[in-house]
């Protein structure tokens, strides 16, 4: 392999080479969203990091088999549902819909593979069977549950011991459990979730963590390369995947356990309890996809993501200045990268780094063509021609006044060019300028 690639694997707390079981065929399972409702920009961040890895993979690799997941069975979903008075099977159908066509417009490519839970209810009773038989799962008044003892490694994958997770988590109480880590595979109906199916154990629908272990073994195999989510994810659900997985196949998930930061709102952790969640919808009625992608880039995926109306505003701004310093080239696809900017990528996905490599580029307008091309080709980004981006993307009052600002500064300097420029790019966001002798006064077409 001519590049090497690394990566921050959680499980080892180190940034290690990727070096994957088979170069011939990459796998790679994300876990992807419960659909009950909208997706938030907590959801977009993984779509968009792992996007960007799954394209750098093909790259280097040629054939990548990328699995995420739809969860579709799920409390949540059913209390939803019996809330808006319409089916489990509409609300699924519509969100996968609706989370679809978020990320389309936010230039996430679709993956390979996008099993449902509830197509896979045969595979997931026959893998807890496996983890039944293999010791490791017992059966508690119509339950199933794992026993975490039985597996030695637990809190491997988080790096905390086993008293230190019980007691620093909302772990489900429960009389049925032999231990109070213990977690469900199998749980039966009841009043509250009346809808299951049938299993050698009763009526019942599985447990939550199941469901991932089950499908990316039906898709991935025994042991793939790459796992990946949210570093919320860590503890339980990806802890809990690893210890049934190797109780089931007597093998480690997955080698590289990969998890982007957690997404602030205003310095603060987004919570849908808290109400400080903003969908991509809502973000999509004022901003570009390509400036959401963007803001979502700008912070390296493992750390906290301050995610604000300035961060998208700066997005803006970036996208404008690069649009506009290729509005006259005439670009031309090729398969030539800027190896700045995928060295950049290689080294644990540095798209911060990456962007400021774009940025410098085409302000010193060099192999501008190739650069447009590896953006596309990584970032997802430059893909629009540059009059329709400026005729298309969002305006807002204080972009405006930025502009009028910049042209200002350029009629002072006698760089009317420059100035013409910024007039025009304005009117093709259909923002009509007039100068009058107490300033410059804007308007909307």
């Amino acid at each position: 392999m001519q590049y090497k690639l690394k990566l921050y694997n959680t499980l080892t707390n180190n940034l290690e080479e990727f070096v994957p079981f088979n170069e011939h065929s990459i796998g790679m399972y994300v876990c992807g969203p419960t659909v009950y409702d909208r997706a938030h920009i907590g959801n977009a961040r993984p779509a968009v990091v792992f996007d960007v890895l799954y394209r750098l993979l093909k790259y280097l690799y040629g054939n990548v088999k990328y699995v995420r997941n739809i969860t579709d069975v799920d409390d949540k979903i059913y209390k939803a549902a019996k809330s808006r008075n319409i089916s489990i099977n509409e609300i699924t159908q519509n969100t996968t819909k609706m989370y679809h066509d978020d990320m389309a417009a936010l230039n996430v490519l679709p993956v390979n593979i996008e099993p449902k839970a509830t197509e896979h209810i045969s595979n997931i009773i026959e893998f807890i069977q496996r983890i039944i038989d293999a010791g490791s799962g017992y059966i508690s008044n119509n339950h199933v549950y794992f026993d975490i003892n039985t597996f030695n490694n637990y809190g491997l994958l988080s790096n905390r011991t086993l008293e230190n997770l019980i007691n620093g988590s909302r772990i489900e109480i429960s009389q049925n459990k032999n231990n109070p880590g213990d977690f469900v595979l199998w749980k039966p109906i009841d009043d509250e979730f009346p809808v299951g199916w049938e299993s050698p154990w009763g009526k019942g629908r599985p447990g939550w963590h199941i469901e991932c272990s089950a499908m990316a073994h039906k898709y991935l195999g025994t042991s793939f390369d790459i796992h990946g989510g949210g570093c919320d994810l860590i503890f339980p659900h990806h802890e809990n995947e690893i210890a049934q997985s190797y109780a089931a196949n007597h093998k480690l998930m997955a080698k590289y356990w990969i998890h982007n930061g957690h997404v602030m709102i205003n310095c603060t952790k987004m919570s849908k309890s808290l109400g400080n969640f903003c969908t991509v919808r809502e973000m999509l009625e004022n901003f570009d996809g390509e400036t959401i992608r963007l803001a979502l880039l700008m912070t390296h995926y493992k750390s906290p993501l301050n995610f604000c109306s300035n961060v998208l505003q700066q997005a803006q701004n970036i996208l404008d200045k690069w649009y506009k310093a290729i509005i006259d080239e005439e670009i031309k696809e090729t398969n030539d990268v800027d190896i700045n900017i995928l060295n950049s990528l290689l080294d644990d996905l540095n798209t911060p780094q990456a962007i400021r490599t774009i940025s410098h580029t085409i302000k010193n307008n060099s192999c501008i063509n190739i650069v447009i091309n590896t953006c596309r080709k990584f970032l997802g980004i430059l893909t629009k021609d540059p009059n329709e981006w400026f005729h298309y993307s969002t305006v807002n009052e204080n972009w405006v006044l930025e502009q009028i600002e910049l042209r200002a500064i350029a009629k002072k300097n006698k760089d009317y060019k420059e100035a013409d420029m910024i007039r025009n790019i304005l009117l093709a966001k259909g923002i009509r300028l007039e100068d009058t002798p107490t300033g410059t006064k804007w308007k909307r077409d």
